[in-house]
């Protein structure tokens, strides 16, 4: 079904753009109907009944685009099942929480401890380095 609505969703879209793309331009820049367009559309549709046309035909063109849009996206999401931000997080190893008379510090030193790069309490001997391998 998510198909089918994407292959008509991007059928709208490409109509969308052709309909956009046919419609007079009125500003004197440098777009389709400008002059430095190089000619434009304005041979091939004149005339107020066909612009009204255009217009209506982009509206419409418009508010199906955002129908398939938004239904797109309530399929995307429905398929989904909620999830918290905690769900992500590892679980830290059993050994490697600090006690609670310590107080644990900072992040910075917590990832430190982590690492191996410092002692896990002020005073406790340094780790020994490790030996270079051969």
């Amino acid at each position: 079904m998510q198909t089918v609505l994407i292959i008509i969703h991007l059928i709208i879209v490409l109509a969308l753009i052709g309909v956009v793309l046919l419609q007079r331009s009125e500003g004197g820049g440098m777009g389709l109907g400008g002059g430095g367009g190089g000619g434009g559309v304005s041979g091939f549709m004149t005339g107020r009944g066909q612009a009204n046309a255009l217009t209506r035909a982009t509206a419409i063109l418009a508010g199906l685009f955002f129908v398939t849009s938004i239904a797109l996206t309530v399929m995307a999401t429905s398929t989904r099942a909620p999830r918290s931000i905690l769900d992500g997080a590892a679980p830290a190893a059993p050994g490697q929480q600090a006690p609670a008379g310590q107080g644990g510090g900072n992040v910075l030193e917590q990832l430190q401890r982590l690492q191996g790069d410092q002692p896990a309490a002020p005073g406790a001997p340094a780790p020994a380095p490790a030996a270079p391998q051969q």
